[in-house]
């Protein structure tokens, strides 16, 4: 189906021998498909409910009030409750709830009073509850994902915007990069945390969560882009003075066609070997500033803000900083592995020490 280049299809299966880092990445691929479909997996809204012979599907479809199932209320029924009835009523109707019922937004205090509760099965808190009665693990689950998520659009835009401005001083040279080596330097020395701060404390209550997400996230790039222009500048001149870069130039091809079809193709292996460590580095930046209260916005769930709750509840609820250390150092293990074994199978030497 696709007609890879020999050189790729070598790489490739250089990565596969990695044993470490291709399993890893089986596993983190695993866990990025499950996460796809969390609300199936950690959710207090059921996934199917068979109620007077008739079948609903509340997941994904708009919210039941009680009154749809029997309840006096016209709000959202609670599944959990409607299948604790239909099981003492021992009718024929049924609910089927997730593995994990609870959202990472629900307060579940049974007694009444918030507060960490430990581990519990039969209720179905398998990693316990912080300190405002929320699941631990459905908070874990949906902080992973958006971890995630942020990493992943913080690469890709650190990338393009890398990419375009490194290739550009290589390639231009001259006035132009002299230009952009002054600019980039005066950037980087602008202190990241500090604006943070600064940005986040003009910031209105009255923006929305998924707002102040993507006003942290461009705030992210925008302080992280310079290292990869740095790469991608070098790189490009290194290739520009190539043979078969002159030789395209004699046979009338466009800049944009030698930069794009001949020398970024070239550059490949130096992209590919950052783009996990890229990812390593931005899930512990928003850690960092979950973990100091300049990330994300509460009540989202968060790695970093579960951190912050075991440590200041080290003795009583252990199980919070526990449950949220092991998630963290999990996920930047597989993530590290990865990217050493793309990093030994883009490289050209025969002798690798990771092997």
């Amino acid at each position: 189906m696709f007609d890879l280049n020999p050189q790729t299809v070598k790489k490739l299966r250089r990565f596969r021998n990695v044993r470490r880092g291709y399993y890893s990445f089986l596993f983190l691929l695993g866990l990025a498909l499950v996460m796809v479909l969390g609300e199936l997996v950690v959710n207090n809204r059921a996934l199917i409910v068979s109620y007077e012979g008739e079948l609903f599907f509340p997941t994904y479809t708009e919210f039941h009030p009680g009154t749809d199932f029997g309840f006096d209320y016209d709000y959202e029924v609670n599944y959990r409750d409607l299948e604790t009835r239909f099981e003492q009523t021992q009718s024929d109707n049924w609910v089927l709830m997730p593995l994990v019922p609870y959202s990472p937004y629900e307060n579940h205090a049974p007694g009444g009073i918030f507060k960490p509760l430990p581990p519990d099965l039969d209720a179905q808190h398998y990693l316990g509850t912080d300190t405002t009665s929320r699941d631990i693990l459905a908070r874990l689950f949906y902080g992973t994902r958006i971890a995630l998520i942020f990493a992943l659009g913080f690469m890709l835009a650190v990338y393009i915007i890398g990419i375009a401005i490194g290739c550009s001083m290589g390639y231009i040279g001259g006035a132009f990069d002299l230009f952009f080596q002054r600019v980039i330097e005066i950037w980087s020395n602008i202190p990241f945390l500090y604006m943070v701060i600064i940005i986040f404390s003009v910031i209105p209550a009255a923006f929305s969560v998924p707002t102040r997400i993507i006003i942290l996230l461009l705030v992210m790039v925008l302080f992280s882009w310079t290292g990869m222009t740095y790469y991608m500048r070098t790189e490009t001149y290194k290739e520009k003075s190539r043979d078969y870069v002159s030789a395209a130039r004699i046979i009338g091809a466009s800049d944009t066609r030698i930069v794009f079809r001949h020398i970024l193709p070239n550059v490949l292996s130096t992209l590919v070997t950052f783009m996990p460590f890229t990812v390593v580095g931005a899930v512990t930046a928003i850690t960092a500033l979950d973990y100091l209260g300049f990330g994300l916005p509460p009540p989202t769930p968060s790695l970093g803000e579960l951190l912050k709750q075991g440590a200041a509840n080290l003795r009583t609820a252990p199980w919070i900083v526990i449950s949220a250390f092991t998630t963290l150092t999990l996920l930047l293990t597989l993530i590290t592995f990865i990217g050493e074994a793309v990093r030994e199978s883009f490289d050209p030497k025969t002798y690798s020490v990771y092997r």
